[in-house]
C-alpha cells in the first residue's frame, strides 16, 4: 500500500510517538486522524497538525465504536489503524519495606487500568476497524500494534509486560483471522525511545536505562515511524513483530 493511498487513524496521537506518527502520515501525503483521551491535548495537536482529532477513551466500547465512524467520515474512509495508545502504572507484585518490614502489593486497580488501555483498547479498536473495512468492502487494510521490548518480561512492569505480550500474541491471531478479508496485522516492539516520559527521568536513572543498550543511545520516534511505514507499505508482511530496540535484550 502506498502512503498516498492511506486513510489512517492513530490512537494516542496527541503526544509522544503517536504525534510523530500522525505528522509523518500527513507529511507523506496520507489522510490521517488521531484520537487521545486528553481534550486539551487533542485540541492543541489538531490545530498544530491541521488534521482531525477526536477525544476518545480506547477502553470504552461505545466510545471506540463512535470513534471509528467519526474518523472514517472525516477522512472519507479508513484503511489503516495504528494502535498506539498506552499507559504505564509500574510497580512490583509484592515489595517489603526495608525499614518496617511491611508488605506492599500492586493494587488491582493499577493492574486493571493498564490492561484496559493497553490490551482491551487495541482489541476494541481492531474489532471496530475490521468490521468497518469488511462492511465497506475495503480489501487492502492494515493494523499496526505497538507492543514493546517489555513483552519479554521487565521487572516492575508485570501489568505492562502482560499487555505487550498479549498484544504480540493477538497480532498473530488477528493476522490469521483477518487475512481472508484483506486485512494485514503487524506489530512493533520499541525499546527505550526518546519521548517526553523517558526524557523526564532523572539523569542517573536515564543513564542506567541507556547503559545496557548495545547502540548506547535512546531510539528516536522517527525510527519507530520507519517501522510503521514498512508494515503499511510491505504487502507481504503480516502476523509478525518488528523489534526496534537498539539490540537490547531484557
Amino acid at each position: 500500500m502506498q502512503l498516498s493511498e492511506v486513510s489512517a487513524l492513530v490512537t494516542g496521537g496527541a503526544q509522544g510517538m503517536g504525534r510523530v506518527f500522525t505528522q509523518a502520515f500527513r507529511d507523506a501525503g496520507a489522510k490521517v486522524a488521531f484520537c487521545d483521551v486528553n481534550a486539551e491535548g487533542v485540541a492543541e495537536a489538531a490545530e498544530a497538525l491541521g488534521v482531525p482529532g477526536f477525544v476518545a477513551d480506547v477502553s470504552d466500547e461505545a466510545a471506540v465504536e463512535a470513534l471509528i465512524g467519526q474518523a472514517a467520515e472525516a477522512l472519507g474512509g479508513l484503511n489503516v489503524l495504528v494502535n498506539n495508545a498506552g499507559i504505564t502504572r509500574d510497580g512490583l507484585l509484592v515489595k517489603k519495606d526495608r525499614a518496617t518490614g511491611a508488605l506492599r502489593t500492586m493494587p488491582l486497580d493499577r493492574w486493571n487500568q493498564v490492561l484496559a488501555v493497553n490490551l482491551t483498547g487495541p482489541f476494541l479498536c481492531t474489532r471496530a476497524f475490521a468490521v468497518r473495512c469488511i462492511e465497506q468492502g475495503v480489501t487492502d487494510a492494515v493494523v499496526v500494534n505497538m507492543s514493546s521490548i517489555s513483552r519479554a518480561g521487565n521487572m516492575g512492569q508485570g501489568n505492562y509486560s502482560a499487555t505487550k505480550a498479549g498484544l504480540a500474541a493477538d497480532t498473530v491471531v488477528w493476522a490469521k483471522e483477518l487475512s481472508r478479508y484483506g486485512i494485514r496485522v503487524g506489530a512493533i516492539a520499541p525499546g527505550f525511545i526518546r519521548t517526553p516520559m523517558v526524557e523526564a527521568m532523572r539523569p542517573e536513572v536515564l543513564e542506567k536505562v541507556i547503559a545496557p543498550v548495545p547502540l548506547r543511545r535512546l531510539g528516536e520516534p522517527e525510527e519507530i515511524w520507519a517501522a510503521v511505514r514498512f508494515i503499511v507499505e510491505c504487502g507481504y508482511f503480516t502476523g509478525r513483530v518488528v523489534d526496534v530496540d537498539g539490540g537490547l535484550r531484557l
